[in-house]
């Protein structure tokens, strides 16, 4: 494609202005923002304001976003639960889409966006901005080169101590479809699937529990954002699960937004491989045999000052890092690196872990409906 890019986008709040509209807006030589849609008009007027062509359009209804024949991309960045309706809307009107985490809020909606894909032959790509990491690109590397050998035992872990999110809609069941589970767990069960290079699951255990979010009142919840209101608090605070692979592994999945524990992180992932094992627990750290030695060695993964991804240009963070990869894609000089077809994996087991922590059983999956890729 010689000609710009025309990017629509699908929800004007917090992901949009922290991460996508910044990053688009760094790519000025090949996309234009021509259109902003929002429930809420002012937001989406303030977004064409500063990031919009001069007469970039502003929607309420993304139907008539989507409707557009001039849009090449749309980008949903809206909750969880909208994500499966407004993305087969945009493939099926022609639009490449770029979909915020997670894919979608169950199996079965995340599996409407996959056939739609597939039959539209646009291009679907879901915002896990971890993989583009320095750190996470380096370990994913020797992953590749067999450094670790077999990895058979994972941890994917997104933990915090007081970390609930007190804006937007988060803590509302109906329209995120879960906690910290669907939010930031999503992150670090992609970033482990994806070193694993292990896409077939088989059984699932899961537990979560919904303590402390409504029991703390104001006053005693020392959260690092400012207090929830207990009383609207319809999701868990924390979750965990317990994955077994069809080849054996197995992945411990640890995710919370308020826990009495001191050892956090997020976004993070443990490997244990047959060779060596690594983590993100202290920057990225590879513990191997050397000399008949336990050995930890901590890789270098800041590029250094000078060195870029491509010359001429500063280095990259993650989320300028994803928008090139994707813009890259779609005008065919480059492949995905996150494929629709991973994505309904992370959520099918997500969707899993909340299924068995409602029912107290195992979830065991089965090759019907695309379970392996």
């Amino acid at each position: 494609m010689s000609e710009k890019l025309k990017v629509g986008i699908i929800g004007c709040g917090g992901i949009a202005e922290a991460k996508h509209l910044p990053s688009l807006a760094h790519q000025k030589s090949r996309v234009e923002m021509v259109a902003f849609c929002d429930l809420i008009p002012e937001r989406a007027e303030k977004n064409a304001k500063q990031y919009g062509t001069p007469d970039a359009r502003v929607y309420t209804d993304y139907r008539e976003l989507v409707a557009e024949k001039d849009i090449d991309v749309v980008h949903v960045l809206t909750p969880n639960v909208a994500h499966c309706e407004l993305t087969v809307a945009a493939l099926e009107a022609g639009k490449h889409v770029m979909c915020e985490k997670p894919m979608a809020a169950t199996t079965a909606d995340a599996r409407k966006m996959l056939d739609a894909q597939k039959k539209s032959g646009k291009l679907l790509t879901i915002g896990y901005q971890n993989r583009y990491r320095q750190d996470s690109q380096g370990l994913k590397k020797r992953c590749e080169t067999g450094e670790l050998g077999e990895i058979y035992y994972a941890k994917a872990q997104a933990i915090r101590r007081r970390g609930v999110p007190t804006w937007g809609v988060f803590p509302n069941k109906a329209l995120q479809g879960g906690g910290p589970l669907i939010d930031i767990g999503t992150h670090s069960l992609d970033l482990t699937l994806w070193m694993m290079d292990n896409y077939e699951p088989y059984s699932v255990m899961g537990a979560s529990f919904e303590k402390l979010g409504r029991l703390l009142k104001p006053g005693e919840q020392g959260n690092g954002f400012s207090s929830w209101d207990n009383e609207d608090y319809q999701v868990e605070d924390s979750a965990f699960g317990f994955v077994t692979m069809k080849n054996g592994a197995v992945i411990q999945v640890e995710t919370s937004w308020a826990l009495n524990i001191l050892e956090t992180g997020e976004a993070k992932t443990t490997l244990c491989g047959t060779r060596a094992g690594a983590d993100m627990n202290d920057g990225l750290r590879i513990n191997h045999i050397l000399c008949d030695k336990q050995t930890i060695t901590r890789p270098e993964t800041a590029t250094p000052s000078g060195v870029a991804f491509f010359e001429g240009a500063k280095v990259m963070n993650e989320s300028d890092f994803e928008c090139t990869v994707w813009l890259d894609a779609v005008q065919g000089k480059g492949e995905l690196l996150v494929k629709p077809e991973q994505a309904f994996v992370v959520t099918k087991i997500l969707d899993a872990i909340y299924e068995s922590a409602r029912t107290g059983k195992a979830v065991y999956f089965n090759d019907e409906g695309g379970d392996s890729i």
